[in-house]
């Protein structure tokens, strides 16, 4: 019997979608490596909460799990501008449904720009599971107390992703409607063969890491599921209870490049497309009559 057919991809890799692939495996090089980086911030995120914390352009962030399998919601801001923030779909599109090295975080419309780029992956060899699961996940999103209360018929629980989130970014001044889809880190995922979307254990081992570089000055905001490690799950009952067992807090290192100016030598923050934004329509002129 013959294969089926692999589609050509709609959006195929070229240098403006992946940036320069010899400076980012440098950087990943430098990431994974004991120097050539110095400590900025270094904290962990409890189970079932949410942190908020900044990171400038031309800086790492380390997410780890010290303990073991976790997963973890991240959402990414741009600092100076949160109407400004991570696109899922169109990075989804752009490189595809899971993401790893070398892949790009892309914001969404009117700025569409990489806010960072993914350095390092411990998991990277991950590829495909049994089932078709794979890591890091864009297919799904954060789980939230409205869909909870709906499928639980009305259990209410406050420390689904989506709330950690929103506590998380009060103190920056943001509120909930800017909580928005993430990239569900550390989690495999995939579509079964009737095209619904399934969930696996988490395969993360102590000490793994997923490793992005800032393109722009960030605020990033990181969620610790309430799902733990995801190899038990459900809605309403004890499911909350019988989870709680896989919580796992997740790690959160913030690097400066030692040697900044010669590593990114040529490298400039991301810039916006350029489009002029006039979507076909013409600008009225004083006196002149339509």
């Amino acid at each position: 019997m013959a294969e089926p057919r692999n589609p050509s991809p709609a959006y195929p890799p070229n240098a403006k979608i992946y940036g320069d692939k010899e400076l980012y495996a440098h950087i990943g090089k430098i990431a994974t490596s004991e120097g050539g980086k110095e400590l900025v911030e270094k904290f962990e995120v409890p189970i079932r909460s949410g942190k908020a914390w900044v990171v400038k352009k031309g800086q790492l962030c380390t997410l780890s799990t010290p303990h073991g399998p976790q997963v973890g919601d991240l959402n990414i801001w741009s600092l100076s501008n949160p109407r400004e923030h991570f696109w899922a779909s169109r990075t989804k599109q752009l490189h595809a449904s899971h993401v790893s090295i070398g892949d790009r975080l892309w914001s969404n419309l009117p700025y569409m720009r990489p806010l960072a780029t993914i350095v390092g992956d411990s998991l990277a060899s991950y590829g495909v599971d049994s089932v078709g699961g794979r890591v890091h996940d864009l297919l799904g999103t954060r789980c939230d107390p409205y869909v909870n209360t709906l499928l639980s018929g009305g259990d209410e629980f406050d420390f689904h992703c989506h709330s950690n989130l929103v506590r998380a970014v009060m103190p920056f001044g943001l509120q909930e409607s800017d909580v928005h889809d993430v990239i569900n880190v550390f989690q495999v995922t995939g579509l079964n063969k009737d095209g619904k979307y399934f969930m696996e254990a988490c395969p993360a081992k102590p000490g793994d890491y997923f490793t992005i570089f800032a393109e722009t000055d960030l605020l990033l905001g990181l969620s610790t599921c309430p799902g733990g490690d995801l190899s038990v799950y459900g809605w309403g009952g004890d499911s909350a209870q019988r989870m709680l067992d896989t919580c796992r807090p997740l790690g959160v290192e913030v690097y400066e490049l030692s040697n900044k100016d010669e590593v990114l030598a040529g490298w400039k923050e991301s810039e916006t497309p350029g489009y002029k934004g006039m979507h076909g329509l013409v600008a009225p002129v004083f006196g002149q009559k339509s």
